[in-house]
């Protein structure tokens, strides 16, 4: 076994493409337990052996699972090539076929005949599984403009911070059936996002109109719908727009789509924001990526917080006040309005969730308390309608 072991060492030391690997605690610490095996005292080949057993377990316990995501998150050379579309010598290529031979013997390490060469009874085990690295990493490639890869894999969507992305762990789940109401709006924005998922030149899109009319639950739904078809959607703040041209070139050449969604936007005068995302809007210096749509949603048609003393102008600057604060929604290529609903499509609404919620009352009496809740409200809206319902489920209305 120590001869097996000291190969596997010299196999992952020649290790290229994936040679990040050997910086993980799980495989330098195995190269420790084999140089104790070869060299070190029993007290130093049993820590070792529970150092490198520490490390597996805190990648969840099994040595297969963990090379097994390791080669379908390392965003290596080979990679980066592919994704640029650049060629690929043949001896990258072979080298990559060998460094997965070498990780494939290291995802096979049986614990009992490696702790069966330490003189010590009761020494820590790891599981291991049958994988076949090199299918695996075939389908990943197969896969990478729908299923993508790393982090792009494993959600659907993120937040920024600082500048980078960080996934969102339970991100919301809306579907477009959970939705009602609103057909024909929902239906341009996913179409328009069906065409970004098809790489068929979708829009900018701003829906716009009254709070609790379903903007942002829009956005997430359509998001929702096309995860299968390769889209990922990320939210900015308005604090954050300045971040989107950098995170706009690192995606570029990425096989996904991306959704990138600011919600509830609006500028007041002189916001250095504004001129930023109208930049952004017009591609700017660096193009806009094919492969990234901006979805934003406001209760401002024009976005712009305007104080009366600027809607009237001063003189011949009038008509320049009026365009510049139309001109950064013009930008966007598709304009949806949600507007509060009519009674009818209120209680329409209610009916809807009324049913989905499994409540029992009958429609009129229903309806009755339904028009009751949104005058106490904010008024007619789908959020209100939801309101109602989720209390009168539970008996509160």
């Amino acid at each position: 076994m120590k001869a097996q072991l000291q190969r596997l060492n010299r196999q992952l030391c020649a290790l290229s493409v994936f040679r990040s690997i050997l910086d993980t605690p799980v495989v330098s610490g195995l190269q420790k337990l084999i140089y104790a095996m070869d060299k070190g005292s029993v007290e130093e080949q049993v820590s070792a052996c529970g150092a490198f057993t520490k490390a597996i377990y805190e990648e969840g316990g099994s040595l297969s699972a963990f090379v097994l995501h390791y080669i379908r998150n390392d965003e290596n050379v080979f990679l980066q090539k592919k994704l640029a579309g650049e060629e690929i010598r043949p001896a990258i290529i072979h080298s990559l076929k060998s460094d997965l031979a070498a990780l494939q013997t290291l995802a096979e390490l049986d614990a009992v005949q490696v702790t069966a060469s330490i003189d010590w009874d009761g020494l820590p085990l790891w599981d291991t599984e049958k994988v076949c690295l090199q299918e695996a990493y075939d389908e990943m490639l197969a896969n990478l403009s729908t299923k993508g890869f790393g982090i792009f894999a494993r959600f659907r969507a993120f937040k920024v911070k600082d500048g980078a992305l960080v996934p969102v762990k339970h991100a919301d789940e809306q579907t477009i059936d959970q939705l009602y109401g609103y057909s024909r709006e929902r239906n341009q924005v996913l179409e328009n996002t069906k065409a970004l998922a098809e790489g068929c030149g979708a829009s900018n899109v701003l829906l716009y109109g009254d709070a609790g009319t379903g903007k942002s639950s829009t956005i997430k739904a359509c998001a929702n719908a096309c995860f299968a078809d390769g889209v990922r959607l990320i939210e900015f703040d308005k604090s954050q727009l300045s971040d989107i041209p950098a995170l706009m070139e690192a995606l570029a050449e990425n096989p996904l789509k991306f959704i990138f969604y600011i919600d509830d936007l609006s500028f007041s005068e002189g916001d250095s924001a504004f001129s930023c995302l109208k930049g952004i809007l017009e591609g700017g210096v660096t193009g806009h990526a094919a492969n990234i749509a901006i979805y934003a949603t406001s209760n401002r048609r024009h976005l712009v917080k305007e104080s009366i003393e600027a809607r009237q102008g001063s003189g011949l600057h009038l008509n320049d006040t009026l365009q510049e604060t139309m001109s950064l929604s013009a930008r966007f290529g598709l304009t949806i309005t949600f507007s509060k609903p009519e009674k009818d499509l209120y209680l329409e609404i209610v009916g809807s969730l009324a049913k989905e919620y499994g409540l029992t009352i009958d429609d009129a009496e229903l309806f009755k308390r339904a028009e009751a809740f949104a005058i106490r409200s904010n008024g007619r809206s789908p959020r209100t309608a939801k309101q109602f319902v989720q209390l009168a489920k539970i008996g509160l209305k």
